[in-house]
């Protein structure tokens, strides 16, 4: 059974809608006819992830790939969304477009931005006024609840630093660390399930606080913490087969003994690499 689509050596965007239409078409493929909003939800935020992989990796064509897998799941969505009726891929990017025009008023109007931070400012600010958001509250509860939860918290606070509600330096933010550290330990002396979970939050909110202050992207910085730890055990691992040891039957000493050990020897390769 033949298709109203034309195989080419080269396409473009409009093929690209075309041959989505397509797929989810009678006569089409039967898994993407099946699929809604909600069956793919998922799916995107893979291919997302899967982009991040591609540029922490600088793998240029696996980018490229990668990219169009993210486009392939904004087209299925605007599909789903035409065939009801509603809107499609030519009204997204109208709306995109009249947005970026309205937030660059220091490139498309009579304001002038000198800086980056003085361009995002200016982005948030209209984003507050077109959004008809008055109180940095409410743009709080704007941050999906499906974010990262590190990244979702170092949001919230940063809205919160905007309005003011902010400690004046970084010591600020170690003092409430070490205070709510104290707490848990407290917490943890109670045995109380719920109050420890509680403490350990209050923990971890506050260590996004100091990762503000001292410059760090938290979510970031625990991905390459344990990326760090997974080289390490690795080594620690290689080590304890070539002496025989067994891991799981050794003292916490002799395996910490190890860990310095291919700790060291990470850092004298690392000073190698650099000469």
């Amino acid at each position: 059974m033949s298709v109203d689509f034309e195989i080419k050596d080269n396409y473009n965007i409009q093929d690209l809608i075309r041959l989505i239409t397509v797929l989810r078409s009678p006569g089409g493929c039967p898994w993407d006819m099946k699929q809604t909003h909600e069956s793919i939800k998922k799916n995107f935020i893979e291919e997302t992830y899967e982009v991040i992989e591609a540029i922490n990796k600088k793998d240029v064509d696996g980018l490229k790939e990668e990219l169009g897998d993210v486009l392939l799941q904004i087209m299925l969505h605007c599909e789903m969304e035409r065939e009801k009726g509603s809107f499609d891929f030519g009204d997204v990017v109208d709306e995109l477009c009249k947005k970026l025009v309205e937030r660059h008023p220091h490139v498309f109007g009579g304001s002038s931005a000198s800086n980056s931070k003085e361009a995002l400012d200016r982005w948030d600010e209209i984003k507050l006024k077109t959004k008809g958001i008055k109180k940095q509250s409410e743009s709080m509860l704007k941050v999906p609840r499906e974010f990262p939860a590190l990244m979702r918290a170092q949001k919230v606070q940063q809205k919160a630093a905007k309005a003011g509600f902010d400690w004046s330096s970084a010591e600020g933010a170690f003092q409430k660390l070490h205070e709510e550290i104290n707490e848990l330990k407290i917490a943890l002396s109670e045995d109380s399930k719920s109050h420890i979970d509680e403490e350990f939050g209050d923990v971890l909110f506050s260590c996004v606080n100091v990762a503000r202050f001292i410059g760090a992207d938290s979510e970031e910085s625990l991905t390459a913490a344990t990326d760090k730890f997974i080289n390490r055990y690795l080594l620690v691992e290689e080590l304890a087969d070539e002496r025989g040891i067994d891991m799981k039957s050794s003292s916490i000493e002799v395996l910490d003994s190890l860990w310095d050990e291919a700790k060291l020897k990470i850092a004298e390769k690392a000073k190698t690499e650099e000469m």
